[in-house]
């Protein structure tokens, strides 16, 4: 008698079940992170604000930070939190971004959409189920958010109640739902998934630009409404008394579905593994077809695998080189915008110095800013991590290899021209902030400035490195969920344990510790050779795992 048929696992049963069993370790990874450092944020808050010296002059320097956070109930643990960890905690962004980039585009890029599609199920039936899988990630991880932040409050006094701590972790999920569906959306007319992730990260920073926009030029509240940041910070659910928006929130559901439908209903209507042409007055024109040999002997993007990565870098650098340069150019424009009122309540305030780690001088103040550049050429690097994991899970690498190609060759000359994508990165930074501080006529040691921004590379080329280690072992889901949890404990240990008084062994697991506080201080040199030797140790590793594994295990 034959072997009977067994019926496949629940989780491999249908499409939705099967992409949802895919994201639970982002799941859990995010949710469980994230939710406990908001915890640990909750409890500690009456301890930094443990005196009334230490309360007013929170209460007085809120004013001043208002571009960042809406000041609201400094001296409550909810107010606290929500106005100083409140908009870092969008870094969760980056996996709906991500994620969502290749919930289609992916399924392509790996000819697996083709599979999927034989299947008795109609186009618009699988993206459903992928969407829906996705919604029913962000929301499981905001629940995770919601019950941890509650349990954190549940030990202090004032601490914020459970339904506005579930309605805070449904706050998060909602505006990651916006960048997801964006992310689907950009998807539809690109070739390749990076490239729709490149896009809507860049995005999600202008986006947060434009929302602080309106708290510092008078005037311009129109102009920050057209970003979702504005309706996310319009809930703050965690302050007592405040609670959440129900029309901004209903708005970034409403938005998300409205923008997840427009990329369903334009998924059937393109060829598999190409894109919705955009409006006529948008394309080039079409120049007459040439012969093809030569094209591709001459081409320089194809004379080696650094060439070749270099230039499918380029757009996704030209995106991140504007975002993380206007940024420094608009933390120099904010600081000259309130440096009279920081700098005098800096100086009459001990306590508020301490608590902020700043002093009251225009370098002092840029340096607790400049503290975001690095987090961004770092998450650069998360996203350029996961091209080299991913490609090597669609099968991009067996072509290559397949070339007398050594693999050694192939992983170096990939992350050479990474190094060379985050170098421009910060040269280009540089300028900027080098042109706005001559601009806004601040002053600045030029040596200490130049240190503070090429200093980033090392530490965007050490999550790299990291990157590339785990992708000796790991999915390219699981390799990029893992690297921006890791990279949100690092910015966590650093903003959050100088506060708490944390043992410096601990804060020491930061790679941001090593990072200092170089437009103050200059190079940091010894650390900075710490961090490049962790870099070449994991990249030495990560290199040692790829020559020796089979490809795609």
């Amino acid at each position: 008698m034959g072997a009977r048929l067994r019926r496949p696992p629940v989780w491999l049963s249908s499409i939705y079940l099967k992409t949802l069993r895919g994201f639970r370790v982002p799941i859990l990874g995010w949710g469980l992170g994230l939710g406990t450092l908001m915890a640990i944020v909750l409890v500690a808050v009456p301890t930094v604000l443990g005196t009334p010296a230490a309360r007013a002059a929170v209460v007085a320097l809120g004013p001043s930070f208002a571009w960042f956070a809406d000041p609201i109930k400094l001296d409550t643990p909810g107010g606290y939190a929500t106005w100083k960890y409140g908009l870092t905690i969008l870094i969760v962004a980056i996996w709906p971004i991500l994620a969502q980039s290749a919930t289609l585009r992916g399924e392509e890029d790996r000819g697996s959409m083709d599979v999927l599609l034989s299947l008795p199920r109609t186009r618009v039936r699988v993206a459903l189920e992928k969407v829906a899988a996705m919604w029913t990630a962000l929301l499981a991880m905001g629940l995770l958010i919601g019950l941890l932040t509650f349990a954190g409050g549940a030990k202090i006094t004032a601490g914020p109640s459970f339904g506005a701590s579930i309605l805070f972790g449904l706050n998060i999920a909602l505006i990651s739902g916006v960048f997801g569906a964006i992310s689907l959306l950009v998807s539809q007319f690109t070739l390749e998934r990076r490239t729709a992730a490149g896009v809507t990260a860049g995005l999600l920073l202008v986006f947060i630009v434009l929302d602080m926009v309106h708290r510092v030029v008078p005037n311009v509240l129109w102009l920050s409404q057209l970003s979702p940041i504005y309706y996310f910070n319009l809930s703050k659910p965690l302050i007592a008394g405040y609670s959440a928006n129900p029309g901004a929130m209903l708005f970034l559901a409403a938005l998300t579905v409205i923008l997840t439908g427009a990329a369903i209903w334009l998924f059937p209507r393109r060829d598999i593994g190409g894109v919705i042409a955009g409006p006529g007055f948008l394309r080039l024109p079409r120049r007459a077809p040439r012969p093809q040999g030569p094209v591709l002997q001459g081409n320089w993007s194809l004379r080696s695998v650094y060439t070749r990565s270099l230039a499918m870098a380029a757009l996704p650098t030209f995106w991140w080189t504007l975002a993380i340069a206007g940024f420094a150019g608009w933390m120099v424009v904010v600081v000259k915008q309130t440096e009279a009122q920081l700098r005098a309540i800096l100086q009459g305030s001990s306590a508020m110095r301490g608590i902020f780690n700043v002093g009251g001088t225009d370098a002092s103040i840029l340096s607790a800013l400049f503290v975001f550049l690095p987090v961004m050429l770092m998450a650069f690097a998360v996203t350029q991590a996961n091209r080299w994991s991913a490609d090597e899970g669609d099968g991009r690498l067996e072509v290559l290899l397949s070339t007398p190609q050594s693999r050694l060759r192939v992983i170096l000359g990939r992350f050479a021209a990474l190094g060379t994508a985050t170098v421009i990165i910060c040269v280009v930074t540089l300028a900027v902030a080098a042109i706005a501080l001559a601009a806004t006529g601040i002053s600045l040691d030029g040596g200490n400035l130049a240190a503070a921004t090429l200093s980033m590379i090392p530490l965007g080329l050490l999550v790299a490195a990291i990157g590339y280690l785990f992708s000796g072992w790991l999915t390219a889901a699981v390799d990029t969920g893992l690297l921006s949890f890791v990279l949100v404990i690092w910015f966590f240990i650093s903003f959050i344990g100088p506060s708490l008084n944390w043992p410096e062994a601990v804060q020491r697991l930061s790679a941001f510790y090593y990072y200092g506080s170089p437009l103050l201080h200059g190079l940091p040199v010894f650390d900075t050779i710490v961090v490049i030797a962790v870099g070449v140790i994991a990249l030495a590793l990560a290199s040692a795992r790829f020559v020796r594994k089979d490809i795609g295990v």
